[in-house]
């Protein structure tokens, strides 16, 4: 983070005989090796966020803080946690709830980063769709710093794995999107299992009526800090985004890499992992492309920056950490391959392009669960993204053909070579009686090898799928949304996942649960996605939700130990159970009947960044009835 990423100061202007000035980390109360450990990750002025917390809870007061995405939580409350943190007890000192996995791992790597030079600091991600194993050596081992979803959270707790009594500093991170994702209850079972004495802070981007009551509830004379996000970008970076799932990046990435005029390029992936990946891929497709992350050494980091300004590297893949303070002339683009959660991360990335003047691109690739990233996004940089659209099998055979035809035109300045090759082509044609632009014709084969130069339109699968991603997600059906104002939404256009089955949880109207928490919990747990629910129908004392029938066994593993306001959902196959009033519940197919799903009028919103999620062009079901 450089002085010209970080959000301007408060309003308070200078006049001639007053000259005002934001004091440092270390006027804050930040010391040691944690001070030495941002100033070389590019830290430089605190934002105003951290300007007003840092010092607050360095004194041991508890925080309410009202800020915008994007204006420099993260370091707010991870500095003075790390500040006063005493490394090398068994039992966590620190817990950080965040709502989504995304957000529990960008925090956790923050921490990493400014505990590199702290001895002994040891920090763990606990969310849902990673393997307990890994949790559970490290719990037992010893961690510090605990950064999680509450869905998980909760498992632990339940299974005794995760021990809060030696608790010190709990932060709610985005309290307000954990509520409107149903955790609610989740959160305040949380707050009851941990020790009276200790240092809450809680930062939300709105205050509604269930944060104020939250905030009232378990923080002590909390200073309540307000500060709202003045972050802008260059008006000279052009943003653009494309709609792509997970599993069309690389290919979406390498199409976008052939058509953009570009010089030098930084994609921004979320994991350390994923910048060996995505670098290894992009070589085998023929690009020059380095990874640099927190565990690549400094000296190599710095042979890779100084060979992508020599332009003998066109691509650095790399991660928020491993890039800030990153100011290269020849940088013209700038990729998210992986969006990141807060704005604040967004804006730093794209301000790796369009420096001193010049101009730049920045391209961001978004899941379609990732929509309601744009509005936060255009919030912070006072710009709307325009939608792109990935370029065609036609675009992309046009740019092959001219680059084939300037090689041609670049090979026949070069007269002594060619005049060499004359007498050889003229031989064989002597020797062959072959054409001389058969001739030619052949030796372009030999020089392209095994990889056609020219896609197919036909065989297009990309293109196809990529067009149905960036669908409105009321157009992605066969038919218009006429159902009036219950909520009930059009069915959407199959994804080749085959049907769906109904399988039922142990969480009903009675336990106040919502589709919305249902989803997010599932979701968050088995690493589900959009198209992976059908139908939800919300009973009294449970529900069923349709997943589908190919369901992987281990996603149903995964999903046994999830809790929904606390309680275990104990999913299983629904085989019609004989008490479930089934002449009342049941369509004349066979199906739920979808007046009765009452509360399953929810829109994208409710559910995170789900789309539409109805199916009625399932396949009619006989009732299985028990004799």
């Amino acid at each position: 983070m450089t002085a010209d990423d970080i959000a301007p100061a408060p309003d308070a202007p200078a006049t001639s005989d007053e000259i005002v000035t934001s004091p440092g980390f270390e006027e804050l109360g930040i010391t040691g090796s944690l001070l030495k450990a941002i100033k070389d990750l590019g830290y430089e002025t605190p934002s105003p966020i951290q300007a007003a917390t840092i010092p607050t809870l360095l004194r041991g007061r508890d925080v309410v803080g009202m800020a915008q995405t994007g204006t420099g939580k993260t370091a707010a409350f991870a500095l003075p946690v790390l500040e006063r943190l005493e490394p090398g007890q068994k039992t966590p000192q620190a817990l950080v709830l965040a709502p989504t996995r995304e957000l529990a791992l960008q925090v956790c790597e923050a921490f990493e980063a400014y505990s590199t030079k702290m001895k002994g600091v040891h920090v763990l991600p606990v969310y849902g769709g990673q393997g307990y194993g890994v949790q559970l050596s490290a719990l037992r081992r010893g961690v510090d710093v605990v950064v999680g979803t509450p869905g998980r959270i909760m498992d632990h707790l339940a299974k005794g794995t995760l021990d809060l009594s030696e608790l010190k500093y709990l932060v709610l991170d985005e309290a307000d999107e954990m509520l409107k994702m149903g955790f609610a209850e989740d959160v305040e079972q949380i707050l009851a299992q941990t020790p009276e004495e200790k240092q809450v802070a809680l930062f939300s981007a709105t205050m509604p009526a269930s944060i104020r009551r939250l905030a009232q509830q378990y923080l002590r004379d909390p200073e309540e800090i307000t500060v709202k996000s003045k972050t802008a970008t260059n008006t000279n970076i052009t943003q653009r985004y494309l709609v792509v799932s997970y599993a069309q990046k690389v290919d979406a990435l390498t199409r976008i890499l052939e058509i953009e005029n570009f010089d030098g390029m930084i994609v921004f992936v979320r994991t350390k992992n994923e910048t060996e990946t995505l670098a290894e891929k992009l070589r085998a497709r023929g690009y020059s492309a380095a990874a640099i992350n927190g565990d690549v050494p400094q000296v190599q980091r710095e042979r890779s920056v100084n060979q992508l300004k020599d332009g003998k590297l066109d691509i650095l893949v790399a991660t928020d950490v491993a890039a800030r303070g990153l100011d290269v002339e020849r940088i013209s683009h700038v990729v998210n391959f992986d969006i990141p959660t807060d704005t604040e991360s967004y804006v730093h990335r794209i301000g790796r392009t369009g420096r001193a003047g010049r101009t730049g691109d920045a391209i961001s690739f978004i899941t379609p669960r990732e929509r309601y990233l744009l509005k936060h996004i255009e919030k912070a940089t006072r710009q709307a993204p325009a939608q792109m659209q990935l370029p065609t099998t036609e675009d992309v055979n046009t740019t092959r053909l001219a680059r084939f035809d300037d090689a041609i035109t670049s090979a026949l300045e070069e007269t002594r070579r060619i005049e060499a090759f004359r007498d050889i082509i003229a031989h064989y044609v002597r020797n062959h009686d072959v054409p001389e632009a058969d001739v030619a014709a052949a030796l372009a084969v030999v020089a392209q090898g095994e990889t056609p130069l020219l896609l197919d339109p036909e065989n297009d699968e990309l293109s196809r799928a990529v067009e149905r991603d960036n669908r409105p997600p009321r157009e992605r059906s066969d038919r218009s949304n006429d159902r009036g104002d219950r909520g009930d939404r059009a069915p959407r256009e199959r994804r080749g996942r085959g049907d769906y089955a109904p399988y039922r949880i142990e969480v009903g109207r009675r336990h106040r649960v919502e589709p919305r928490q249902i989803v997010g919990a599932l979701a968050n747990e088995g690493g589900l996605g959009r198209d992976d629910f059908g139908a939800i129908a919300i009973k009294p004392d449970f529900s069923i939700v349709e997943l589908p029938v190919n369901m992987d066994p281990s996603v149903l593993d995964k999903l046994r130990d999830t809790r929904i306001s606390g309680k275990l959902i104990e999913i299983r196959p629904d085989r019609g159970v004989p008490n479930r009033r089934a002449p009342r519940d049941r369509d004349d197919r066979g199906g739920y009947d979808r007046d009765d799903r009452g509360s399953r009028g929810y829109s994208r919103d409710d559910r995170g960044s789900r789309d539409d999620h109805a199916r009625d062009d399932r396949p009619a079901r006989k009732p299985r009835h028990k004799n």
